[in-house]
């Protein structure tokens, strides 16, 4: 018997019963999104704690006890989340399981000559129409365990799908409105789904999350020439990452550099001081207002 199983099979064991839901997330968006649906009425686990990079997490044995003890387990999907299968080979059946990628819109990864590639991009979050079916799903499967706070459960739904709405209109005038439709990203480019929900043309250094550090010197020297030429305003860099790229593609022309916010996690300051998704998603909003004037 694996020590997975073993420390599953004692857990399922010791659980205790509680009169409030039990719901294990992996990653910052889902967390937030049943915070938001649950409010106070149902115990909430972030697996992959604020400020840790996503991409590195290996579950330890307190994880997988959290994971089998709850009563919804939530996980992205793709390659960074290669170890759930593992683990949800050995957890108690009573855990109803979503993987995101099963309720979104999946497109494949790009590289930075916009050449498609033959894996799907996991950043699928990025998308607020992908949010908002990421939202009723995750509220539907509540209500199946809970139809005691349906109400409840409903109206925080509603109402945040309603914010979500109103900040997909805002982007979409946003665009339409705008004299330019390039952003150059001197950085990782986990924002495809972003970018092609509102037709926003892009230049990176990198494609999706790659464990690259340096690039091409002809990949730098086209930005550069591209953000001169094209005298941009702004150059993104990735949020949780150095902006040394930035600087260094921004030399001699008149760019800003600006922080675009991926939310694959936020950092334990932001968590603390309650730094919500749509708050995020504002000072995106914000920021790509200045990119395309």
């Amino acid at each position: 018997m694996s020590a997975i199983t073993i420390l599953c099979s004692c857990a399922a064991d010791s659980k205790t019963e509680s009169d409030k839901l039990s719901i294990t997330t992996t990653i910052y968006p889902y967390y937030e999104f049943v915070r938001e649906i649950v409010g106070n009425k149902a115990q909430i686990n972030q697996l992959i704690s604020p400020g840790t990079e996503i991409h590195e997490f290996e579950p330890t044995p307190k994880d997988i006890l959290k994971i089998n003890n709850s009563d919804i387990f939530i996980y992205n999907g793709g390659e960074s989340d290669e170890w759930v299968d593992k683990v949800l080979n050995s957890i108690n059946s009573d855990v109803k399981v979503m993987c995101m990628f099963d309720y979104a819109d999946l497109l494949y990864e790009e590289d930075i000559e916009h050449n498609k590639g033959d894996e799907y991009d996991e950043h699928i979050w990025t998308s607020i129409e992908n949010d908002k079916k990421f939202v009723k799903a995750i509220s539907e499967q509540i209500l199946k365990l809970d139809s005691a706070n349906a109400d409840f459960y409903k109206s925080n739904t509603d109402a945040y799908i309603n914010k979500l709405s109103r900040l997909d209109n805002s982007f979409e005038k946003l665009v339409q409105n705008s004299s330019r439709n390039t952003i150059v990203v001197a950085d990782r480019f986990p924002i495809l789904y972003f970018v092609k929900e509102y037709g926003i043309k892009y230049e990176s250094v990198f494609p999706g999350c790659t464990s690259e550090t340096q690039p091409s010197i002809k990949t730098v020297t086209k930005l550069i020439d591209y953000v001169r030429e094209n005298d941009l305003p702004v150059v993104f860099h990735i949020d949780n990452s150095s902006e040394s790229l930035a600087r260094i593609i921004c030399e001699d022309s008149n760019a800003e550099i600006m922080t675009f916010y991926s939310m694959h996690n936020i950092t334990r300051e932001q968590f603390e001081s309650k730094t919500t998704f749509i708050s995020l998603l504002e000072l995106n909003l914000k920021s790509l207002k200045e990119a395309l004037e």
